[in-house]
């Protein structure tokens, strides 16, 4: 960052104060009217001296030329830094910065060219790490996989269930990775359409409880692993008025609200509980969600990385046996499908545990 950022960033256009003072339209306006004010006051100067007129017009020209040197100097000096900087960015340099000191049209162009500077050097980050992040949780199944092969090849160990159970468990995480990917991509492709209906919220979440529960049973009897093979763990509906509707998309709301028991079994004590609540909103056919657990909680410096895609926590291990860690792109791709709605997700104050409140607009919102 340069020493000339301004601690308030003004938005690209935005007049310094509401007032643009010493615009380049400005400038060049004085700059003609101080030459023939100077032109002007010498030929008065020669008239009462009787000075020869062709010492008056090289002076004022001299006098003219000094002026305009000095003007496009200010002007063309930080285009010059602007057109180094622009071309150390398209060379991969997000690293440099424009100096942010005037306050004309160039001072605003130094401004949103920072900005995008800015933008570019976060893509980037996130790219490097979405690459780094990606190898490393593809690279541990398909080890642990590729383990598993070369002892039955190689006559180590007998080609068994409890072997084949193994190296399903390790296939299955490898699935779950590559469609948790694919989310992803369509996330930043913005290629996934809502499809609201109506329902009734009871039925529906209590068959999305039902469900986590199946699986889970069915993981833990194959001995498969995965994010969510806690039996422990005591699932509890709340939802009050019974006869509660909501207006969304029943798909992406089942993926939030089985991302957010997945985690929130993931890291319950053993023989925890997790509850999930859900109200009715302030507008017509909107719902609020809470999903609530008993587990260790998140640190409120955490709060605003929480969503964050790859971001596990603070926490490293979870309360209780049987989760892989899980790939921390969960709670991200639930806030996607909130914004899909023009809802919000967040966590929220708990006496206990951690407590993630959902809210959707229902009829009023406007899909993304």
């Amino acid at each position: 960052m340069s020493d000339g950022r301004s601690a308030a960033r003004r938005s690209p256009g935005e007049p310094w104060g509401g007032v643009r003072p010493f615009s380049i339209k400005t400038k060049l306006g004085a700059l003609v009217v101080i030459s023939v004010l100077i032109t002007t006051g010498l030929s008065m100067i020669a008239v009462h001296t009787k000075t020869e007129l062709r010492f008056i017009t090289v002076f004022s020209m001299i006098a003219t030329l000094l002026i305009t040197q000095f003007v496009a100097h200010s002007l063309t000096a930080p285009l010059d830094e602007m057109n180094t900087v622009a071309r150390s960015i398209s060379h991969g340099d997000y690293t440099r910065r424009v100096r942010e000191n005037r306050w004309d049209e160039l001072g605003d162009l130094a401004q949103t060219i920072n900005a995008m500077a800015d933008e570019l050097e976060a893509q980037d980050r996130q790219r490097k790490e979405l690459v780094a992040n990606v190898s490393h949780e593809l690279r541990t199944p398909i080890a642990g996989l590729r383990a598993v092969l070369e002892n039955v090849v190689d006559g180590i160990a007998e080609a068994d269930p409890e072997t084949m159970r193994t190296a399903l468990k390790q296939t299955e995480r490898l699935g779950r990775l590559v469609e948790t990917l694919l989310d992803l991509s369509r996330l930043d492709n913005g290629v996934v359409p809502l499809r609201k209906r109506r329902f009734e919220v009871w039925p529906y979440l209590s068959g999305v409880l039902k469900e986590a529960n199946m699986v889970a049973s069915a993981r833990a009897t194959m001995g498969s692993g995965g994010s969510h093979t806690r039996t422990d763990v005591h699932l509890h509906l709340d939802v009050s008025p019974p006869e509660l509707t909501a207006h969304a998309d029943p798909e992406r709301i089942h993926q939030v609200v089985a991302n957010l028991i997945d985690n929130a079994v993931k890291h319950s004590p053993p023989h925890g509980r997790v509850t999930v609540k859900a109200r009715r909103g302030p507008q017509p056919e909107s719902l609020a969600i809470e999903v609530l657990d008993e587990g260790p909680g998140i640190p409120r410096s955490e709060w605003h990385r929480v969503f964050e895609r790859f971001n596990r926590g603070a926490v490293r291990r979870p309360h209780g046996p049987g989760s892989d860690g899980g790939t921390g792109l969960g709670l991200a791709i639930a806030r996607w499908a909130v914004d899909l709605h023009g809802g919000r997700i967040g966590v929220a104050e708990s006496e206990r545990g951690c407590r993630i409140l959902i809210t959707l607009p229902g009829e009023t919102s406007v899909p993304s």
